[in-house]
């Protein structure tokens, strides 16, 4: 085991923001989780589950003990007449997760292609794209609670899924180390193309015959065409949810707003799209230093390059203050600040 001091986060987090961590280390196998919660470091210090990084965003240094969660390994842990059920390491790369079943033939993921991030987000966030979301596809997961070591199994229906909300970011918030997640993915595939430009894009791409494979491609193009790579220009996805409101909310916003565009939810409210409030408040393309909002969407910030997590929290808030003024609509943030 080796506890490192005062190291930079910034290789590990997807804004590139440059925050000294007091305690650093990594942790590949269950076994060494156990021995670095055992340490007089971890007992007398916060302690900050890191995985991919791309969901945060640092404002300050961390006066903490950052585990990096390096566990890794997928595999086939039963299947029924159904479903495939397939085990996956926390510190598995969300995207080659995907890529991996799609060789596989297993089904329910394809349109969850290309977000960033390690399967041990997934539920945490209940991470979702173009109509699919984690819940969808969710077996159980199993975690080490950070307390006492334990390693606890969470069933779907203990996680208290919501829109970008599990029980993960509220009760255990801070509590838990994610180890694996099991997902229970299609032998019979049925494919989601109704939500955003996917039909138009399968159809830019000439596909005459529909496959989990060609989903994916198209959910990759389309995710390509509009978010920055956050390897070139630092970022973490979308930094905004989507509001929801009530039904009679969206009318009024709409008689009053030409052009207002909202999507209606099976539980008879709206879900407004943030980012075209946040364009029609004037930020798309915004920049003040290296702190910026995406030229191509608006739902997207950005760090041109030496900006602080300060800064873009900064600018975050002027977006949050500028849409609820006009629009009477408070944002929430997605990204997880530190």
């Amino acid at each position: 085991m080796l506890i490192n001091e005062n190291i930079s986060l910034k290789p590990f987090n997807t804004f590139g923001i440059d925050a000294l961590t007091r305690y650093y280390t990594e942790a590949g196998s269950l076994e060494l989780i156990q021995e670095i919660l055992q340490s007089d470091i971890a007992k007398n210090n916060p302690i900050l589950v890191l995985g991919g990084g791309s969901n945060l965003l640092l404002t300050k240094d961390v006066d903490a003990l950052v585990i990096k969660n390096q566990l890794k390994g997928i595999q086939l842990i039963h299947e029924d007449v159904e479903h495939y059920f397939v085990k996956a390491a926390a510190g598995e790369n969300w995207h080659s997760f995907v890529m991996y079943c799609i060789g596989k033939g297993y089904g329910g993921v394809e349109n969850l292609a290309l977000i960033p991030g390690n399967v041990g987000a997934s539920p945490m966030q209940n991470i979702g794209a173009y109509g699919v979301e984690i819940k969808d596809v969710f077996e159980s997961l199993e975690a080490i609670h950070l307390m006492t070591g334990e390693l606890i199994r969470f069933n779907q229906s203990d996680c208290a899924f919501g829109y970008r909300e599990s029980i993960f970011k509220n009760k255990y918030k801070n509590q838990l180390i994610i180890t694996s997640v099991t997902y229970r993915l299609k032998k019979i595939h049925s494919f989601n193309i109704a939500y955003g430009a996917i039909r138009e894009e399968l159809d830019r791409m000439q596909i005459n015959s529909l496959s989990i494979a060609a989903i994916a491609d198209a959910v990759i193009r389309i995710r390509q065409s509009k978010l920055p790579d956050p390897a070139i220009l630092g970022n973490a996805g979308s930094f905004f949810k989507n509001p929801e409101v009530a039904a009679e909310t969206f009318e009024k916003l709409k008689a009053d707003h030409s052009g207002m565009v909202g999507f209606p939810l099976t539980d008879g409210k709206v879900k407004l799209a943030a980012g075209w409030m946040i364009e029609q408040c004037g930020w798309k393309g915004f920049r003040r230093g290296d702190a910026g909002c995406h030229i191509h969407q608006a739902l997207v910030l950005v760090n041109y390059g030496h900006a602080s997590g300060a800064e873009i929290y900064s600018l975050s808030e002027e977006i949050i203050q500028s849409v609820e003024k006009k629009y009477g609509v408070r944002l929430e943030r997605e990204v997880n600040i530190i």
